[in-house]
């Protein structure tokens, strides 16, 4: 058995293992995580990530290893600002919170299948047509940028194209009917609002995945070190949306650190053939980036009533 296919192999294993516990078996328990729980599993997904990382290490040496962690802590960093976009919608919508696990649950399947085309569709392109990567470069730096002076995040439910064709095709319950995205009204099978909830869920995961895929494709263009570390950020997303739910409003300065960590690695895409930046400073410029946003946060937390 190649390299390739036994990490593939590897791959499998622990995404099916993980997925069953993280996904599967949680939801025959208590619906919703308490803090507790999610910040421990947070630290599980964490740990099984960094373990795959150091399997890397042992079977394909350093350098790819340090790709890996760089990717994943890229999408780890872009993933909180999921989180509070999904906080947003389920607001919206008066999300009822034992219903929200299985909102995340088929959003973040989805999600892996839609990652995995954009991954497939980006290397390609990237291989093929080499002036693409500053494309990324400066799709990315623009996305820094427009974040960083615009931390207002505002979700317009109404104003979404793919809701709005949804309610003009189907027939929708006026209520949440338990956690069924479907169920029949007057002998018509209708679409819940939970399913609407669920197109918003997977329609913004797309708007994301057009910074997330290119950030990760500046560090390396190895589909297999690309994809694992999107799909470990991801999987571990259900347990850090309820453990970050819970400290919203605490990690004040997160947004301007994931601001400054897309113009970093879009300004690393645009420079690639004039100065390349060695994974191992990434690596030490994203992490260190993370490290002040949530040490300023915790030092300056802002006061009840005063604007962040």
């Amino acid at each position: 058995m190649s390299a390739a296919t036994a990490g593939w192999v590897a791959f499998g294993a622990v995404l099916v293992v993980m997925a069953v516990l993280d996904l599967g078996l949680l939801q025959r328990g208590s619906r919703v995580l308490s803090l507790r729980g999610a910040v421990a599993w947070s630290a599980l997904w964490i740990a099984v990530a960094l373990s795959f990382g150091v399997g890397i290490h042992l079977r394909e040496g350093g350098a790819k290893a340090l790709e890996f962690f760089t990717g994943y802590l890229v999408e780890l960093s872009l993933s909180a600002d999921n989180v509070f976009v999904f906080l947003m919608i389920f607001t919206y919508f008066k999300v009822p919170h034992q219903h929200q696990h299985k909102v995340l649950f088929w959003g973040i399947l989805g999600a892996l299948v839609m990652r995995g085309i954009f991954i497939a569709a980006g290397v390609t392109l990237i291989q093929r047509f080499h002036l693409v990567i500053y494309v990324f470069g400066a799709l990315l730096l623009g996305s820094g940028i427009k974040m960083a002076f615009d931390r207002q995040v505002e979700v317009h439910p109404e104003r979404n194209p793919v809701l709005r064709l949804a309610r003009r095709l189907l027939p929708v319950t006026p209520d949440f009917v338990e956690s069924r995205f479907f169920a029949v009204l007057d002998g018509r099978r209708c679409a819940t609002p939970l399913f609407i909830v669920l197109l918003m869920v997977e329609t913004t995961d797309l708007i994301f995945a057009v910074d997330s895929i290119p950030a990760v494709l500046a560090i390396t263009q190895d589909p297999f070190i690309v994809y694992t570390s999107n799909v470990f950020a991801i999987l571990g997303l259900r347990a850090l949306y309820f453990a970050l739910a819970g400290f919203l409003g605490v990690f004040q300065y997160l947004g301007r650190g994931i601001a400054a960590i897309l113009v970093f690695v879009g300004a690393k895409m645009l420079l690639a053939d004039v100065m390349p930046i060695p994974t191992e400073v990434s690596l030490g410029v994203i992490g260190g980036i993370l490290v002040v946003s949530v040490v300023a946060s915790v030092l300056h937390r802002p006061r009840p009533g005063a604007a962040p």
